[in-house]
């Protein structure tokens, strides 16, 4: 038996370094006509062709030219609903950026189609890019149908002039990871915007023509949409992020009710931290309106947070249960201080499981297919559905304080319902056995005559993901809500009411984030700096205090005080190296009423493993006043090494930066570095700020340290001449 493997992660991810984010400039190796050698790399030779070269008649014209409307074809778009102020017709779009990705050529087409038509031009292909033996497209350059002039053997064809040299334009190729990646864009026309129901068609590789179809009942073409400038090639080989089909014609009109304007202000709002924040991850799904459904967001320091804390993760998606004006959802995980902190958010167009299967997908491909080991989420058929697809492999439990707070609710009308919450509290918190929890639960039904209550009859069916006494070999790291007194708060308690704003939450995110980041920054510091205060002569106390941080051993350090109530330690059966211990304890009980309870401890001396029935270690990640009396009492003067988790530790980040270096293969050392030197450097920036004088002695260390690095490079040059 061994007790770290409840809780240490066994795969180990890296981040990839994130690509500079560049509004209005082609990024860093993006020209297409720079990189034919490399794209084509073991392909054979690349063919450029030139579609607005060619002759209209020409049979051989890779993509058409021709503009058209269908008849009587207007495809409506439909707009959000009236009481968010806006008329059928009108939607949010976001518009094209560099660094969009999409699944597929068409994918890419499709969007751009759909903005043009909400926009109101139409497209056309100016050029694209094909591999000469594969004949497989690896570039393009889609733009407004009035790009360009009429060539001069065509000026005195009967044909109106609808050229007028418009810039607009996206530039995209198809990247290592197969995907096609927006690399230039001009979003500037040159003339008048026309009515919204122009289309584009193109022409299949048989010559056939398909229609942008917005019917459901037709091919289903999902746009997928990524803003994830971070991902290479590798990064998502776990993940298996495939592009969501709609089933029904409700999911294919599946949208965010979002106000006026909030579309716009979260792309702003994205766009500014990627320039600030270059680690800035996000994602955006649209239906096949190109209207958007779900947003994904994760910053900098909770990316690098991954590397840390997403052994135990709580999805909190309440405020979207609740209706809350923004339909928010949280990733939420717990530091090496026992404080929360954020691992990613979402905007959800509803409580469906393609919606939570994709913000899971999402935050999945974030996190380079690294799964939690256990997932904490709300009391949801929906979300276990997802769960199960997305986290196989993970622990999904219930959070115990949900189902108590909706314990009024549920149970409230009842005649006796003080006494019944009484009866439900004391089977659920004081039971140490599964068959002491059934039997309670069975004499509380039949003493208040509820057996056919439906809530209480639904909540027992799924006892094995909420009640504590069932889930004694799941690691929660301190989210368990195993005592009474405990709960699990939402992130954004404080700056989030139910008729908040997206406007406003964005500033208040920022606001929340910051002042999360500078408590950890001081925990972190009192926890090297300052001395903690011994309250006992117990070797288990002094042991912790020199390892763990500041508010961890104060959690533990109740647990040496209390070893003082337990008045009697026994044995009860030996199997060898196997001993079960009786374990006495004075508590209080109801109306303060002193009350004594037996706890079984396992003992196992030659592997000097120990397990309490409370299960203290699994739910909190410290050993129990229980474990402890049974070591004192056969002379354990320091507790094993095994019960001292590295995640509680003051230097818990540089000693697993440590461990993720040493692990990298030599085929992504340069990923590994940069992956080391951003944590690295990311602690020192947010200690840096806590006062005016970390900042001087952080921002000296970092220009001695890019003076010295400069130095490697010349000496580096010079050797090389």
């Amino acid at each position: 038996m061994t007790q770290e493997s409840f809780h240490d992660p066994t795969v180990s991810c890296e981040a990839t370094p994130p690509h500079p984010f560049r509004r209005n400039s082609v990024m860093e190796e993006a020209s297409l006509d720079s990189e034919l050698d490399l794209t084509g790399q073991g392909s054979g030779r690349l063919q450029e062709i030139e579609s607005d070269g060619l002759d209209d008649q020409n049979s051989e014209q890779i993509e058409s030219d021709e503009l058209f409307s269908q008849n009587g074809g207007q495809i409506e778009s439909d707009g959000l609903d009236d009481q968010n102020g806006f008329t059928d017709g009108q939607k949010q779009f976001v518009a094209p950026a560099v660094g969009m990705e999409f699944e597929s050529y068409d994918d890419a087409y499709n969007y751009y189609n759909c903005y043009a038509r909400e926009v109101g031009f139409r497209v056309r292909v100016k050029n694209s890019w094909f591999k000469r033996n594969s004949r497989e497209k690896y570039g393009a350059v889609l733009c407004c149908s009035s790009q360009g002039f009429k060539r001069i053997k065509d000026v005195n064809r009967l044909r109106k002039e609808t050229r007028t040299g418009c810039p607009a334009m996206m530039r995209m190729r198809m990247v290592d990871s197969k995907r096609w990646r927006v690399l230039e864009v001009t979003l500037e026309h040159n003339h008048l915007l026309g009515a919204k129901a122009y289309q584009s068609i193109k022409k299949t590789g048989a010559g056939n023509k398909k229609k942008l179809d917005s019917n459901c009942d037709a091919e289903v073409r999902t746009i997928k949409l990524y803003r994830a400038l971070v991902i290479d090639a590798g990064a998502n080989r776990n993940a298996n992020f495939s592009a969501r089909r709609c089933k029904t014609s409700s999911d294919c009109h599946e949208k965010l009710n979002l106000r006026k304007g909030d579309t716009q202000a979260m792309y702003n709002y994205f766009c500014r931290m990627q320039l600030t924040n270059p680690n800035f991850f996000y994602l955006m799904d649209l239906n096949d309106e190109g209207q958007l459904s779900n947003v994904f967001w994760v910053d900098a320091r909770s990316r690098a947070a991954y590397a840390y804390f997403i052994d135990v993760i709580y999805f909190d998606n309440s405020y979207l249960s609740n209706k809350y004006e923004i339909p928010l959802v949280a990733f939420v995980g717990t530091n090496h201080h026992g404080q929360s902190v954020l691992l990613g958010c979402g905007l959800l167009a509803g409580e469906t499981q393609a919606s939570y299967v994709w913000v899971f997908k999402a935050w999945l491909t974030c996190s380079l297919g690294r799964f939690p080991q256990t997932i904490i989420t709300e009391r949801c058929k929906i979300l276990e559905s997802a769960i199960s697809e997305v986290f196989p492999r993970s622990s999904h439990r219930v959070a115990l304080s949900h189902i108590m707070r909706k314990v009024p609710e549920k149970l409230g009308g009842l005649r006796n319902y003080d006494a019944i919450r009484k009866a439900l509290i004391k089977t659920i918190y004081e039971a140490l056995k599964p068959f002491d929890f059934e039997a309670s639960w069975r004499f509380m039904i039949q003493r208040f005559g509820v057996g056919d209550h439906q809530w209480l009859l639904s909540l027992y069916d799924d006892r094995a993901k909420w009640a504590p006494v069932y889930l004694k070999d799941t690691f929660f790291a301190g989210m368990a809500t195993a005592r009474s007194n405990e709960t699990l708060t939402a992130f954004f308690d404080k700056y989030l009411h139910k008729q908040t704003p997206l406007k406003e939450f964005l500033d208040k995110y920022e606001l929340a984030l910051q002042k999360k980041y500078k408590e950890e920054a001081v925990a972190d510091t009192e926890s090297r700096n300052s001395n903690t205060e011994l309250k006992t002569r117990c070797s288990f106390e002094l042991q912790l205090s020199k390892v763990y941080t500041r508010e961890i051993f104060k959690r533990f350090q109740l647990e040496v005080e209390e070893m003082y109530s337990c008045f009697s330690t026994t044995q009860l059966h030996v199997d060898g190296q196997m001993v079960i211990f009786l374990v006495k304890e004075r508590v209080l009980g109801e109306g303060n009423r002193r009350e004594i309870r037996d706890y079984e401890v396992l003992y196992n001396r030659g592997a000097a493993e120990v397990r309490c029935i409370c299960s203290c270690f699994n739910f909190y990640g410290y050993l129990c006043r229980h474990a402890l009396c049974v070591l004192n009492f056969n002379g354990v003067e320091e507790i094993p090494s095994k019960y001292i988790l590295s995640r509680w530790k003051r230097d818990y980040k540089r000693l697993r930066a440590s461990d993720l270096e040493s692990s990298s293969t030599e085929s992504t050392e340069h990923v590994q570095w940069f992956s080391q030197l951003y944590r690295s450097a990311l602690q020192v920036v947010e200690e840096g700020v806590i006062s005016l004088d970390h900042y001087k002695v952080a921002l000296n260390a970092f220009e001695e340290s890019l003076t010295r690095v400069h130095h490697i490079e010349e000496k580096l040059n010079k050797n090389s001449l």
